[in-house]
């Protein structure tokens, strides 16, 4: 879906990334990985066409549609504007279309479990729901490559594993490839097909297991990804919270950070 060939970017004279080279391909679900200010998000800015690069190129699929959801998205409180609304903003309108665009907008929210919310206060949100809202717009035209930057900024602890098991599940339901940019090493390792760690450079990249072994990796986070056994048995709200009567048991693995 979208070849970058050493890719570079330099800025007022500082070297923000240089020869990145990836393929990026549908059904696959490729994260980003790196220490502050590797230039994760830049990468992310580039591979959309948001930023020039200074060096190498940058091919996307004709006619592919892209979905991005961004790292933070400030919300004025007073501005009175509905989820539903939210959702459709930057839509044409077309005579006769209003129900067909309502009826995408709802397809969206159920799409990732919000549905109920949908005549809500967007300022009125929490972090977990704002999230998926978020997500709900990125997938609302059905894309072919779906980009988040950080997709669980602001959610709690109980519900970021929550997140990227949705993420896996669009990615299924659209048949979507899927880059996303993430810092929550111990969820990424169990919820991704490819991990690209970047420091201004490519340090390595592979499949969890490999790149997690890879002295690269080791340097810059250290063993910090360890397993652990976690089964889940329990539901959490729409804010990440466990939902009454549920419990947890142990016996399936996972990963987590270690110390």
């Amino acid at each position: 879906m979208i070849t970058a060939d050493n890719l570079g970017l330099e800025v007022a004279g500082r070297r923000l990334l240089q020869k990145i080279t990836l393929e990026l391909h549908a059904g696959e679900i490729v994260t980003v990985i790196g220490p502050n200010g590797a230039g994760k998000t830049t990468l992310l800015r580039l591979l959309l066409g948001l930023t020039r690069p200074t060096s190498g190129t940058v091919r996307r699929r004709p006619g592919l549609r892209l979905g991005y959801m961004p790292q933070r998205l400030q919300i004025d409180p007073s501005m009175p504007m509905s989820v539903a609304r939210f959702l459709q903003l930057g839509q044409k309108r077309e005579k006769g279309e209003s129900r067909v665009r309502e009826a995408e907008t709802m397809a969206a929210l159920e799409r990732v479990g919000v549905a109920p919310l949908a005549d809500a206060s967007l300022a009125e949100l929490s972090g977990g729901e704002m999230q998926r809202v978020l997500l709900a717009r990125a997938t609302s035209r059905r894309p072919h490559l779906l980009v988040l930057d950080e997709p669980t900024q602001g959610v709690d602890v109980g519900g970021q594993g929550e997140v990227y098991r949705l993420i896996a599940t669009l990615r299924d339901e659209l048949g979507c490839g899927v880059l996303l940019v993430s810092h929550d090493l111990h969820l990424v390792m169990a919820a991704t097909d490819q991990v690209l760690c970047i420091n201004q450079h490519i340090c390595c990249h592979g499949a969890p297991e490999q790149v997690s072994r890879d002295p690269a990796y080791l340097e810059l986070f250290g063993d910090k990804v360890a397993p652990y056994t976690h089964q889940h048995n329990h539901e959490h709200d729409l804010s990440g919270g466990i939902l009454p009567g549920d419990a947890c048991d142990h016996g399936h693995s996972h990963k987590r950070e270690g110390r």
